[in-house]
């Protein structure tokens, strides 16, 4: 399987992700927590990972990630 990237990064939302996590005082942990609840399963690890841009994010999460991070999805796919 081929793994896409742009601009050295395999993700677009990483950066926001942590930018709202922090903004509502939400620990990696805690953030992996409330996605477990909500049937997405991604260890502390992974959302570092995520955050770093080393790791593709699925429609789904980003739909999940907006929810608990209560931010709009179209605002994760922003660039900074």
């Amino acid at each position: 399987m081929k793994i896409y990237g742009y601009n050295g990064k395999r993700n677009i939302v990483g950066s926001r992700v942590r930018e709202a996590r922090r903004r509502l005082g939400l620990s990696q942990e805690e953030l992996a927590a409330r996605l477990q609840v909500e049937a997405v399963t991604l260890e502390q690890k992974t959302i570092s990972r995520l955050e770093q841009g080393q790791r593709i994010v699925t429609d789904y999460e980003v739909k999940v990630l907006a929810r608990i991070l209560r931010v709009d999805p179209n605002w994760l796919l922003e660039e900074d």
